[in-house]
């Protein structure tokens, strides 16, 4: 875990300080274009916890303000630090190759069965040793610093057979307690074992029996997570799982109708899952159903570019129908190879129709509540974690309307500067 600072901080002057202050559940529908901004505001952050925040001249009065470390943020945008709540930062090597089979028109799909994609990805997590994917995956929270997210979620999903599931969530256990940023640990049931493929049913009862139990007992994981599609987990196989994650004491996470639609969202709704992923082919029934049982809606348009696909998840469906969305990366080696969260919010602005400000709440406060974590980041407010971004653009909306870039000067983890530009 990251450490915090004696020594308050002030980060005072801020052009737009972001607070997204509001209720202590998800923001839906109208609730999502309210970011809270004060001009001119300034914020005060004493043992890693948020003291003070609003107009700059009243938390100057505070008592701690005077002797605090001051920041200033003249011309800048502060906001709270960004909230991945979905990636699968754990992997070792790129698969650049299926990259470029995809330019020359071969499919997602067409590579998963020729042995390519998650199979690709778990031959090269068998040889990995546990020391090697700590590195790797600390590296990877260095880079996610670096462009404003302070907390991740990272999925395990690449070992497939228990021994290097709970390897990889070993890795990410021992990474976590490194770096500065926090890490919520998911068991993601991705796909079966190339030896199980005609034992299907042997595999499901070592998740069930064994997997799902020992990750939750040894406080590996968090929430169980499976991939629900065509060729991969089928809806009956999907409940079970599910219900073995409900009765380990996990909560659950589901990715739901990407590739097609299964009905997976409407299961994992049902079963109270914080939230359902992808939803590329969402249908109007699930979306009711979503509603109706508060799950969020997590997208992740990054994949749809890097796929070169077409078809963006309906976000304007899923606001006007009042389910909260957040937005994540789902950085992984296959789909969607990209940790920049401001590029998420371009790409969830200009080709999801979310607004700025839309976008910037499902980044932070709704992705914070997407791991469970709403009542401690992803908002300015009293008592919360002293996490936050500095942005080098005196509008907010410019965050994703300057697209690919990393706007990034100051990243804020527990009041403690943890990264700079030009000082990385």
């Amino acid at each position: 875990m990251p450490s915090t600072s004696d020594k308050p901080l002030l980060i005072d002057n801020c052009e737009q300080l972001l607070t997204l202050q509001g209720g202590s559940r998800p923001r839906r529908g109208r609730e999502m274009e309210d970011v809270g901004v004060i001009r001119h505001g300034a914020i005060l952050i004493q043992q890693g916890v948020i003291a003070a925040v609003g107009p700059a001249h009243r938390v100057r009065k505070h008592p701690q303000a005077p002797g605090a470390t001051r920041l200033d943020a003249k011309g800048s945008v502060i906001m709270p630090g960004f909230v991945d709540s979905h990636t699968h930062a754990l992997f070792v090597g790129s698969r650049v190759g299926e990259y470029v089979a995809r330019i020359r028109g071969t499919s997602y799909e067409e590579l998963a069965g020729a042995g390519g994609g998650i199979q690709s990805s778990a031959r090269t997590m068998r040889t990995a040793r546990l020391s090697v994917l700590v590195e790797v995956l600390c590296r990877a929270a260095r880079q996610l610093i670096e462009y404003g997210t302070t907390t991740v979620e990272v999925k395990s999903g690449y070992g497939l057979e228990v021994n290097q599931e709970l390897k990889m969530l070993m890795a990410i256990r021992t990474a976590a307690s490194r770096v500065d940023v926090d890490v919520v640990p998911t068991l993601l049931l991705h796909d079966v074992p190339k030896r199980f493929k005609a034992e299907r049913s042997v595999f499901i009862r070592q998740a069930v029996r064994n997997l799902i139990p020992r990750a939750a007992r040894e406080g590996l994981a968090e929430f169980c997570d499976v991939f629900c599609d065509r060729g991969y987990f089928s809806l009956s196989e999907t409940q079970e799982l599910l219900h073995a994650g409900l009765r380990a004491g996990l909560a659950l996470k589901l990715h739901g109708e990407q590739l097609t639609h299964s009905g997976a969202a409407r299961l994992a709704a049902g079963l109270g899952a914080v939230s359902v992923d992808h939803l590329d082919h969402v249908k109007a029934a699930d979306i009711r159903r979503m509603e109706t049982h508060g799950t969020i809606a997590t997208l992740l348009p990054g994949t749809t570019l890097h796929l070169g696909e077409a078809r963006y998840p309906p976000a304007r469906a899923f606001i006007d129908k009042g389910v909260p969305i957040a937005l994540a990366t789902n950085y992984n080696p296959g789909s969607s190879p990209t940790l920049n969260m401001q590029l998420i919010l371009s790409l969830a602005c200009s080709n999801m129709r979310m607004s700025p400000e839309e976008a910037i709440v499902a980044a932070t406060i709704n992705g914070a509540h997407a791991v469970k974590r709403g009542g401690r980041v992803g908002s300015l407010e009293v008592g919360k974690q002293g996490d936050l971004v500095m942005m080098d653009v005196p509008d907010y909306r410019e965050i994703p309307y300057f697209f690919g870039m990393n706007h990034c000067l100051h990243v804020v983890k527990r009041g403690r500067v943890v990264w700079s530009k030009g000082h990385a």
